[in-house]
């Protein structure tokens, strides 16, 4: 066989997958990956020349699109310049990356800890608030992903850390807002706050205020169902925290970079954690990059004693290359302005359109390019379209509105009973409705499991 692996056809790529290639989530008998030929902007194409319109952003961190050529060109100079150096040293990529993404962070955060990726980030954040505190309980909501590795699958509050149980001691997990599904019954954002912060602050009390390291949060929950929290809720943990001297991290893998339409989502409340966990947009996933943004005081807890930790790759200059490529261009291209209209404009009146049509449709939330759509069976009872982690057949209405959208050349997101519709932030008004054209086409197999 070739070493041109380039040259290979659609059945040899599928030949090797399925020979060699051990994929995450699956049962690796039961799938099928398709084989993907090229993309560009907000579509990609399959080896007979099928077009998808992405609604995915692969897994929601193509913030600035397919083969943008500029991030592209920029991995290609730094690798015939400096393809790899080791993190101990100085390196300009790397300098400039952090200085550009310490730009854009909010309030004093300055000073940036580069991982490969967003679980790496989560695992490192709590590592520093664990040593800057002395603490060792951490707490973090159900409704959350936060990854697989050993720490981030156990603050992960979702049925994937199940089967990583028992996992590390000290994480608690609490109930965040979520009014749809309230688990304060709650009529009202007002009430949902309200009881959501005194359930939060009943279960630091309750765990010991001088126990607690820090609570992680993503600030607009991402895969477990783009849940925009309501106003107060994110200054209201902010100053539970404050009142304790508990570290805030939020975890803006998913929802930052643009994907709000800010550069973090917490800029939307002018909230200020004390870290923040970064990776997917930041360069798109061009190549892999996470890392930790850091406040001055949790940093000069680091000035004269050594942080027990690091990465081979912290910093890889590829990495931080294609960073700088990317933030640059999303400023100089209006990128977060575009996200925020398209979101306001289009994407957000045209899923409430959508829901005025399709009995299926129990709700539409979210903001930026980070939209949800929860499909139901009944709006009056808002039971679900399919079980809570369904699987196999219990999961047939689901998988079968997935395929609905396949079929017609779209590319969904789907979590449960949810579709998210999560283009990347470059998507034009015209590919958006498009796309919803293909949802509204698509959801008629949902509403044939709906009540009329």
């Amino acid at each position: 066989m070739s070493a041109d692996f380039t040259s290979h056809d659609e059945a040899t790529v599928r030949k090797l997958d399925r020979q060699h290639v051990f994929h995450s989530w699956s049962a690796q008998d039961l799938i099928d990956p398709m084989p993907i030929a090229r993309a560009e902007g907000s579509h990609f194409w399959d080896y007979d020349g099928k077009r998808y319109l992405d609604f995915s952003s692969q897994l929601v961190n193509l913030n600035i699109g397919h083969q943008h050529p500029k991030v592209v060109k920029a991995i290609q100079e730094q690798a015939g310049r400096l393809a790899t150096v080791a993190p101990g040293f100085a390196n300009d990529a790397r300098g400039e990356a952090a200085r550009l993404i310490a730009e854009v962070a909010p309030g004093d955060l300055d000073t940036v800890f580069f991982t490969n990726g967003g679980a790496e980030a989560n695992e490192n954040a709590v590592r520093m608030a664990r040593l800057h505190t002395g603490r060792q309980k951490v707490l973090a909501a159900y409704r959350s992903y936060h990854g697989s590795t050993a720490g981030a699958i156990t603050l992960t509050g979702e049925p994937r850390r199940w089967p990583s149980e028992p996992a590390q001691p000290g994480v608690v997990h609490f109930w965040g807002p979520y009014l749809y599904r309230s688990a304060f019954h709650a009529e009202t954002e007002e009430q949902e706050c309200e009881r959501a912060l005194a359930h939060l602050r009943d279960m630091v009390t309750v765990e010991g205020p001088h126990t607690i390291a820090a609570i992680i949060l993503e600030p607009v929950v991402g895969t477990n169902g783009i849940l925009v929290p309501p106003d107060g809720y994110l200054q209201g943990v902010r100053d539970l925290c404050d009142e304790h001297g508990i570290v805030l991290i939020a975890d803006e893998v998913m929802s930052g970079f643009g994907r709000c339409g800010e550069w973090f989502a917490v800029d939307a409340w002018d909230v200020v954690p004390d870290l923040i966990t970064f990776a997917k947009g930041v360069n798109s996933g061009y190549v892999p990059l996470g890392g930790v943004i850091i406040s001055p005081a949790v940093r000069d807890s680091f000035g004269e004693r050594a942080y027990p930790g690091g990465l081979t790759y912290s910093g890889h200059p590829l990495a931080c290359a294609s960073a700088v490529a990317a933030i640059t261009a999303m400023r100089d291209e209006q990128v977060l302005e575009h996200a925020a209209a398209l979101g306001q404009d289009v994407i957000g009146p045209g899923l409430r359109e959508l829901a005025e049509k399709h009995p299926s449709i129990g709700e539409v939330r979210g903001l930026g390019a980070f939209w949800a759509i929860e499909l139901v069976r009944d709006r009056e009872t808002r039971e679900p379209l399919v079980p809570f982690n369904a699987g196999g057949a219990d999961a047939a209405p689901m998988t079968e509105f997935a395929a609905a959208c396949r079929e017609r050349g779209l590319w969904p997101f789907v979590h449960f009973n949810r579709t998210h519709v999560v283009p990347p932030c470059t998507t034009r008004e015209e590919e958006l409705r498009e796309g919803l054209a293909i949802l509204d086409a698509a959801l008629d197999v949902a509403d044939r499991y709906a009540q009329n």
